[in-house]
């Protein structure tokens, strides 16, 4: 069984995630820590819950899910997996930093392999499902436990909103077709974790989501 540890980092409330199964096993997943506060914070949950990181994870490569990135390698060893198609995102991030006043920002390392659609990862005996749902951000993947029913969203979907679509890279009819497409085929009993705010269901969203009607 796979249990998740959400994190709240980083002025831009960024939604970090811990997946970790019995074994001890866990991914790092949108490490958003920026602060020296919020690293510890992180390093502490993985310590003192005896884990064993085991992969560096981004949904996509905006400076707020990528803060940490560089920490979580140095840490740990790891480095970080992404679409290939969001490495000009990833290249970016300083930019990104620069332009909002952000000083300090470390570098994330280069993907040494990169996430496709339809690959599967396994933590343990549970599988995840990539799916690519650009929209957000040009190389913007989730992942999909359909063993448990849940999703891994990023900035693609929200609680009843979507992933803004006016940074670089984004495009909204690219994103609704995502969503729709790549994420309303789900059950609706499938919980969806968020990159940004509370969790929610893909029911809910069909019902209530006042962008994808």
């Amino acid at each position: 069984m796979v249990r998740i540890k959400k994190f709240v980092f980083s002025p831009f409330q960024e939604n970090t995630y811990v997946l970790f199964n019995n074994e001890q096993e866990c991914w790092i997943i949108d490490p958003g820590c920026y602060s020296p506060e919020e690293k510890e914070e992180l390093k502490d949950f993985i310590d003192t819950n005896d884990l064993k990181p085991v992969r560096l994870l981004n949904t996509h490569c905006h400076l707020d899910h990528v803060f940490g990135n560089a920490f979580v390698s140095k840490t740990y060893g790891l480095n970080p997996e992404y679409h290939q198609l969001d490495q000009v995102t990833l290249d970016m991030a300083p930019i990104s930093a620069k332009m909002y006043g952000i000083p300090n920002v470390e570098d994330s390392p280069i993907a040494k392999n990169n996430l496709e659609e339809g690959d599967d990862l396994s933590l343990g005996s549970q599988a995840y499902e990539i799916r690519f749902c650009p929209g957000h951000a040009p190389g913007h993947v989730v992942f999909i436990n359909h063993q448990q029913k849940h999703i891994i969203a990023g900035d693609v979907l929200f609680y009843e909103s979507i992933g803004r679509t006016d940074l670089p890279g984004g495009d909204h009819d690219t994103l609704l077709e995502s969503i729709r497409v790549k994420l309303f085929d789900l059950d609706d009993s499938y919980e969806v974790y968020c990159g940004h705010g509370p969790e929610t269901s893909i029911g809910h969203e069909k019902k209530h989501n006042p962008f994808v009607q």
